[in-house]
């Protein structure tokens, strides 16, 4: 598009030239030499139609050449009027002719002028062009209005010759007249159906209308219709009474082209309507007068050189000025600032929306304003400005970006002081003029101690001080009641803001009413002014003052949201933590998972190990050679104690063991805490660790002797079976901490598998040895239970055998001497540690009794042990026993059997024999081989004289003493008898009779 560029004047006529380049150049200088014109130029109908319709770039009159890119100018008019646009159009054909003229005409061009006419025609022709489109548009727009005006429901209307006469009416006339337009029409006006007498009146407003003057005067009608209601929706009742409707008309000459008065309009309108117009003007006046004053947005209204005309009552409420202050002000400038907008675009578009400025009230705070401009033609002004304060909008935007900015930043914040610091730090820039201060709950002390405290808050409060949670301050009724507490300038306090899940703020319990407040006791916050506390949850409470100001809601929310963020990041800490806690326990775990794997392995092994051993030193060197596999244990070591225990004597080991065992004293010295560990266990018989060899030193010998061989830590257990000390075994690491909880429980079991396995061992060499030991043994311990049953009765109670029931029971059997029989048995069935007690046999000397004992007899712990109680007499001064114990068992370990079982046990001969032939063989294998109640009933037949030659009792008697049928006794008697003899005649009983 091209365009002729001039200066700009009010008064010149904007030509637009549409067609192709050539024609337009043939045409432009007819423009060109007049200044009056001012010309663009278009090629296309499309950009002709743009240009017509832009309201920015008005167009006066449109030139189109005869044929334009694939159209024609005719084409162009068609266009332009589907548009709706009313330009003078002009058409210039470069090859014209009368035909093209004559249908340029009838399709409705305003003029018709070929290309190569001369300028002055061409101007000429436009300027005519653009004054009768121009007097086109006034005729229309006046014809526009009159049929509005006419066609205005409840309003009369009417059209008058210059004489008077009626030529047209209204629906309005019509119906306050009461007949039917065609008796009305062609009647003078003053002859109509009046019900006064005003015809003398009508006549001269008639003629002063008709001499050029506007003409006003009332008339009563009759204000009845045919559809049953008068003008204005009066009814036909009240229109239809005889005194009808009053109506005040003008009538307005209308001139024709000449300027002679050739029509005369009529409008009336009743009085009452006019009065009921007249309320509601006066009502919407008082409603957009109480709407002014209330509401928070500000209405001014300036003329062109920026002069108040039109101030809102209320601008108070933003400026803190009164409408008078603001007039005085002189111009809109003086109140928003200088160029505010750009003129010419409110030109353009008539109305600029959400202009955004500052604005200083009366007191010199600033506020942020969101400004609508308008034009108007209102009583003097042209400009309407509409007001809003966003300064609170704009306060929460600010806060809510650098609270964005916080908590992007809490979210790479690791610990809860670090947090409490950055949130103390930022709060300065969030709430703007306001002290922060952090307070942390102490769940140990029950106390909110100040974590982090703004140097602003300090200078206002000094030192913060430890709170109770005893409600003496707004800050701990905040952490305990759970919500937010504030606190004004005279010390009232009250509820503050309440976040709901969705985020909103709703205002409750302010301290404006009086019932509503409380007199906060002394604190520590005294000094402050307006300030909150909001809670942290569980956390803390958070503490914002404001320092100059009062805090208002909008610094409250955003207290609040920063509070809520501020409890969002210790809860994702508290959260984190817990998840690296649970992520090292669960590491921990593992490792300990693993580690026990790996223990459990080398202790499967020498489990494995323990089941081939075959003696006591396989036992041991295999658990030592175990332990000793791998990396993980340096030395390990099984020492045995002296028949004193007071030393311990290596009996095998393995690993570097580098001299330790021949440079280290095993001697306990009295002070347990500078033996070596194994000599303490010994001593102890209980575990003895020492995670750190380097922290005894200068406690013992054996500490410098196990730092120079890189012996760092030591775990010795006791090798404990029954109660019997074996050894213990001494294992040694390379580093500090090598046995932690779960290697020292498993090897305090392995301990244990250990002595069991020794033991087991000891007992099976027993059973093959020939050679034992008799050790004979002195008790005097009136406790013991055959001792207090010779000391009350006097009697000599030795005992002849035992069996162990499988309730846990054993069944003693025991000849008496010296004293009544009957007298033992009673007395026996008065102790505690007999559950039965009966007399088998009766003697001249005394008898056999059967004593049933609440628990094991001392021979159950002697075989356990390898040994075998040879003798059991009990006297009134005391008990003597004789104990047959293998080669292969320690005497020691009887010993402590012995002393185990019996108080002041003392070893009083030991003579060493070989037992007879097959002791233990075909005779052990019988025992072996008969189930506890054959041995108890072939124990009490034997000591009841039942296999005597000359027998004193029957089965049935023994039977009764067995609490048993004699039937059973006696299938009893043939089953032992017949493992009996099996054992005598063959290597093994038969299959077919082994119970």
């Amino acid at each position: 598009m091209d365009t002729i560029r001039a200066s700009q004047s009010a008064d010149r006529r904007r030509v637009l030239l549409a067609g192709p380049e050539e024609w337009r150049e043939r045409l432009r200088p007819a423009f060109a030499a007049d200044e009056e014109f001012a010309v663009r130029t278009v090629s296309t109908v499309e950009e002709a139609v743009s240009s017509a319709t832009d309201r920015r770039a008005a167009v006066d009159c449109v030139v189109s050449a005869g044929r334009l890119d694939g159209a024609t100018g005719l084409d162009l008019l068609d266009a332009l009027g589907s548009h709706s646009t009313d330009l003078p159009v002009v058409l210039a054909p470069a090859d014209g002719s009368e035909s093209l003229a004559s249908d340029a005409i009838a399709a409705g061009v305003t003029d018709y002028v070929p290309a190569d006419a001369d300028g002055e025609t061409v101007r000429r022709r436009c300027r005519e062009a653009i004054e009768r489109g121009a007097d086109r548009r006034r005729r229309r727009e006046r014809a526009d209005q009159f049929e509005s005006f006419f066609a205005t429901p409840g309003q009369f209307g009417a059209v008058l010759d210059a004489d008077g006469t009626v030529v047209r009416l209204n629906r309005g006339a019509l119906d306050a007249l009461g007949r039917d337009e065609e008796t009305l029409l062609g009647k003078r006006f003053w002859g109509l159906p009046w019900t006064d007498d005003s015809s003398r009146d009508l006549q001269r407003a008639v003629h002063r209308a008709r001499s050029g003057e506007y003409a006003e005067f009332e008339a009563g009608l009759p204000g009845s219709s045919r559809d049953g209601e008068g003008v204005g929706g009066a009814s036909g009742e009240r229109a239809g009474g005889n005194d009808g409707a009053r109506f005040e008309f003008t009538i307005r000459p209308v001139a024709d082209e000449s300027g002679d008065v050739d029509r005369l309009v009529v409008a009336g309108r009743e009085v009452a309507e006019r009065v009921r117009l007249e309320e509601e003007l006066r009502e919407s006046e008082e409603l957009h007068r109480v709407t002014l004053n209330n509401m928070t947005d500000t209405v001014l209204v300036t003329d062109d050189d920026g002069e108040f005309t039109y101030v809102c009552p209320n601008v108070h409420f933003i400026f803190g000025y009164s409408a008078e202050e603001i007039h005085d002000l002189g111009t809109i400038d003086e109140l928003l600032g200088e160029d505010l907008f750009d003129p010419d675009r409110l030109d353009a578009e008539g109305v600029l929306t959400n202009i955004e400025c500052t604005a200083t009230d009366e007191e010199g705070r600033e506020h942020t304003l969101l400004v609508n401009v308008r034009q108007v033609s209102i009583q003097g002004g042209t400009t309407l400005y509409s007001c809003r304060d966003i300064t609170k909008r704009k306060q929460r935007e600010r806060a809510l970006t650098q609270l964005h900015r916080t908590s992007r930043g809490l979210l790479y914040a690791e610990t809860k002081s670090e947090i409490a610091d950055r949130v103390v730090s930022d709060a300065a820039s969030i709430l703007p003029a306001a002290a922060a201060a952090l307070y942390r709950f102490d769940r140990d002390e029950n106390v909110l101690y100040p974590t982090a405290v703004s140097e602003k808050f300090a200078d206002l409060v000094g030192t913060l001080p430890e709170l109770r949670l005893d409600r003496d301050s707004p800050v701990t009724r905040a952490f305990v009641e759970d919500e937010t507490r504030t606190c004004d300038r005279e010390g009232r306090t009250g509820r503050g803001n309440r976040l709901d899940t969705a985020g909103r703020t709703d205002r409750i319990d302010r301290t404006d009413s009086a019932t509503r407040t409380d007199r906060a006791p002394r604190s520590p916050f005294s000094t402050l002014g307006d300030y909150v506390a909001v809670p942290l949850g569980d956390h803390g409470v958070f503490v914002a003052a404001a320092a100059d100001e009062t805090f208002d809601e909008v610094a409250e929310e955003v207290a609040e949201l920063l509070a809520a963020t501020t409890e969002a990041a210790f809860d994702r800490v508290e959260r984190d933590g817990e998840l690296r806690e649970r992520d090292r326990r669960l590491q921990r775990q593992n490792e300990r998972l693993s580690q026990l794997n790996r223990v459990n392995e080398f202790i499967r092994e020498i489990d494995q190990a323990l089941v081939g051993a075959e003696s006591r030193e396989q036992i041991e060197a295999a658990v030592c050679e175990r332990l000793t596999a791998d990396d993980r244990f340096r030395f390990a070591w099984i020492g045995g104690t002296t028949a004193l225990d007071r030393t311990l004597r290596p009996r095998t080991w393995a690993g570097a063991e580098q001299g330790y065992l021949d440079g280290v004293p095993f001697e306990f010295d009295g002070d347990p805490e500078t033996v070596e560990p194994s000599v303490r266990t010994a001593e102890r018989r209980e575990a003895t660790l020492v995670s750190n060899v380097a922290e005894h030193l200068r406690t013992g010998r054996w500490g410098k002797e196990a730092v120079s061989r890189d012996f760092q830590s030591v775990l010795s257990i006791p090798l404990v079976y029954d109660d019997v000390l074996f050894g213990t075994l001494t294992v040694y690491a390379d580093h500090p901490d090598a046995f932690d909880e779960m290697v020292r429980s498993v090897l305090r079991e392995l301990g244990d598998t250990v002595a069991s396995a020794i033991n087991a061992v000891q007992r099976k060499e027993a059973l093959q040895s020939d050679t034992v030991v008799e050790l004979e043994y002195r008790v005097a311990d009136p406790s013991a239970l055959l001792a207090r049953l010779a000391s009350e009765t006097g009697a000599t109670i030795a005992v002849e055998g035992d069996v162990t029931g499988d309730d846990g029971t054993t069944l003693v059997f025991a000849t008496v001497a010296g004293a009544p029989l009957d007298g033992v048995v009673a007395a026996a069935d008065e102790s505690v540690g007999v559950a039965d007690a009966e007399s088998i046999r009766e003697t001249d000397e005394g008898g056999l009794v059967g004593l049933r004992l609440r628990g094991e007899f001392v021979t159950a712990a002697l075989a356990d042990h390898g040994a075998l109680l040879r003798h059991f007499e009990a006297t009134p001064e005391g008990i003597s026993l004789t104990v047959d114990v293998p080669d292969s068992v320690t005497t020691r370990s009887i010993d402590e059997v012995v002393s185990n079982t019996y108080d002041a046990a003392e070893p009083v001969a030991q003579r060493e024999r070989t037992r007879a032939l097959d002791t233990r063989g075909r005779t052990g294998r019988l025992v072996d081989d008969l189930t506890e109640r054959q041995l108890e009933v072939a124990q009490m037949a034997y000591h009841a004289g039942f296999f005597d030659s000359k027998r004193d009792v029957t089965g049935r008697e023994v039977a009764e003493m067995l609490d048993i049928s004699h039937t059973a006794f006696y299938d009893h008697v043939r089953r032992i008898e017949r493992k009996l003899f099996s054992s005598l005649f063959e290597n093994r009983p038969r299959p077919s009779e082994v119970e």
